[in-house]
């Protein structure tokens, strides 16, 4: 049913930008330098979905959210977390064809298993592929989801998003994302 941005090799600069944030990681934090964690992608796949750590290395059993003022994100995780730097290891997933550049974003398996009995049409979220970026996040719906009313809207913009998609619209979300990487609501 979808569309076909996936990415392109990593020119020098760009190598260089990814190993200076891997480094950044390494040296703010004992940890590894990528955190992976399980998602439902297309047809409710579980795939392995690849970010930069930012947060310190933490018993992951119980997912939880990052929220305001959370002592567990790093000095650099707050910065790459804000600029969603830590999400560019999954322009491998895209590469791998788990993921694309645009689509509803992926959420943690224990997330969908909570949300899918409290929300309508929750799981419909996994006709396609989940994105590195989606309309949800261009129209406000970053950071933390601690309310149920917060992940139903989120959902609605998602299924809009799937019922109207188009190249035009994926350009749109492409074209507006860097716009939204400075709000104020991520950390």
């Amino acid at each position: 049913m979808h569309r076909g941005f996936t990415g392109h090799a990593c020119r020098p600069h760009e190598k260089s930008g990814l190993v200076l944030i891997a480094l950044a990681v390494k040296l703010s934090s004992p940890g590894p330098i990528l955190f992976k964690q399980q998602r439902h992608g297309w047809n409710g796949k579980v795939i392995q979905v690849l970010k930069f750590r930012s947060m310190k290395v933490h018993d992951d059993k119980h997912v939880q959210q990052a929220s305001r003022n959370d002592s567990r994100v790093t000095a650099v995780g707050r910065f790459i977390r804000r600029t969603s730097l830590d999400e560019l290891p999954q322009l491998f997933n895209v590469l791998h064809g788990d993921m694309a550049l645009v689509g509803p974003r992926p959420h943690a398996v224990a997330h969908n298993d909570y949300y899918t009995g409290k929300i309508h049409a929750y799981m419909a979220r996994h006709r396609i592929k989940p994105g590195i970026t989606g309309l949800a996040q261009i129209s406000g719906c970053r950071g933390e989801t601690d309310t149920i009313e917060k992940m139903q809207k989120r959902v609605e913009i998602d299924l809009d998003y799937i019922n109207n998609w188009s190249l035009w619209l994926d350009i749109k979300i492409i074209i507006k994302t860097p716009f939204t990487l400075i709000s104020k609501d991520i950390y």
